[in-house]
């Protein structure tokens, strides 16, 4: 969410930024529903005003018996009582019409974004690990893993496309894999484990950008609550309208969860494997600091995640998302794209974001700074620390051997329960 004092003190800096995102400029239509906001909201003040004085100033008449007097002013009472109702209704609409109109506009980039349209202007930063160089042609995960134990043809018997049913080895991976990554990001980077409910509330959907713009990419079940798309909405929305004590951050939260998406965005892409699922399990990473250290937190939070890979020995490559490609609540954003040699090419397993304060806005958490009576809204950070199928996938494919078998990699052996190798099944 944004602040509506920034866009009526910059209303030039603030289309600017939604331009860079590609956008066309929005202060004028912002700041003209807030002039008429802020003028009712005048008028209602000003009535609400007259009405306690000239209340007050019938018992005064009616002590000097002044009953001419008193009887006007119950007159002017009544009539503000008739009046004020449907003022504060017309101004209670224009404060629901500009914050549905500021709810659906995305984050300002950061100064250092690159800007672009889409995904062929993001720009890389970094590479790590060396892809394998195999004596033989190496398989897609979809080809390689049925015969492991990566059913696609019960999943879709079961709940339709995009599911997919995991046996024997390939489930006790999929789980070990899980566990290395919570693991590692309590133990090694210092984040809380948490265990969050995965149906939530509108409010933390909202709180977390996800609504009112992004309704159709989530599940919602019959009692009006939804299946988090990622823990991120939990985990951050354990703040929400919370003043958080500042000796407490940064507050740094992980937690392994199921994830459902529709997919709705995504009609036609990554059909065939395990890339883009309905239901997938990963593991989140959220910070919630002091708006002065989320820059150097995010660079923390993105090493969190590459640590992942880099015990895995997965070559990946760091690439800084342009405008045109980040997330509707993201300020700036690392993507980490793993190598997959079944498919020739590097692909997404991870993104982390500064969101600044868009969401602490929506939920209305703040920390009162050391030494200060008022109160500021607080910087969120969400990652990926990863998505645990994509993982999955990029470990077949790259420890993959000529006669169809997989090799674990070392770090994930201490979860395999003596298995060193997928053996076809």
């Amino acid at each position: 969410m944004h602040d509506i004092k920034f866009i009526r003190e910059n209303p030039e800096a603030f289309d600017a930024g939604l331009v860079r995102r590609g956008l066309a400029p929005q202060s004028g239509a912002i700041l003209g529903i807030d002039e008429k906001r802020r003028a009712v909201a005048t008028r209602m003040q000003e009535a609400q005003g007259k009405r306690n004085e000239a209340s007050k100033a019938i018992g005064a008449a009616m002590g000097r018996g002044d009953k001419d007097e008193a009887e006007r002013l119950k007159a002017e009472v009544a009539a503000l009582k008739d009046t004020l109702p449907a003022i504060e209704a017309e101004e209670r609409d224009l404060t629901a019409r500009l914050q549905d109109a500021l709810a659906i506009i995305p984050n300002l980039p950061a100064a250092d974004v690159p800007e672009g349209e889409d995904e062929t202007h993001n720009l890389e930063v970094g590479r790590w690990g060396t892809p394998r160089n195999f004596a033989f042609t190496p398989k897609e995960h979809a080809d390689l893993g049925p015969a492991l134990g990566l059913d696609f043809e019960t999943g879709a018997l079961i709940s339709g496309a995009r599911f997919t049913f995991l046996r024997g080895g390939m489930a006790r991976l999929e789980r070990a894999i899980g566990q290395f990554m919570l693991d590692h990001q309590t133990a090694t980077n210092g984040y809380t484990e948490c265990n969050p409910p995965v149906l939530v509330r509108d409010e933390a959907m909202y709180g977390t950008d996800k609504l009112p713009k992004f309704a159709e990419d989530s599940f919602r079940t019959t009692d009006g609550r939804w299946l988090i798309p990622t823990s991120e909405v939990s985990l951050t929305s354990s703040v929400m309208g919370q003043i958080v004590d500042d000796a407490t951050l940064p507050m740094r939260m992980t937690a392994l969860t199921l994830c459902f998406r529709s997919e709705a965005g995504a009609a036609g892409k990554d059909t065939r494997g395990f890339i883009r699922q309905h239901q997938f399990e990963k593991c989140e990473l959220v910070s919630v600091t002091r708006p002065e250290d989320s820059a150097a937190e995010h660079e923390r939070m993105t090493g969190a995640a590459e640590s992942i890979l880099q015990a895995l020995e997965l070559p990946y490559r760091k690439v800084l998302l342009c405008t045109g490609d980040m997330g509707f609540g993201a300020q700036k954003t690392y993507d980490l794209e793993v190598w997959l040699p079944g498919q020739n090419a590097y692909r997404e397993i991870s993104s982390c974001s500064n969101c600044g304060a868009f969401q602490a806005r929506r939920m209305n958490t703040r920390y009162r700074p050391e030494g200060q009576k008022g109160t500021e809204f607080v910087h969120t950070l969400n990652g990926s620390g990863l998505a645990v199928g994509r993982t999955l996938v990029a470990v077949l494919e790259n420890y993959q051997q000529e006669d169809g078998s997989v090799t674990i990699p070392t770090a994930l052996l201490p979860y395999m329960g003596g298995i060193a190798v997928l053996e076809p099944i």
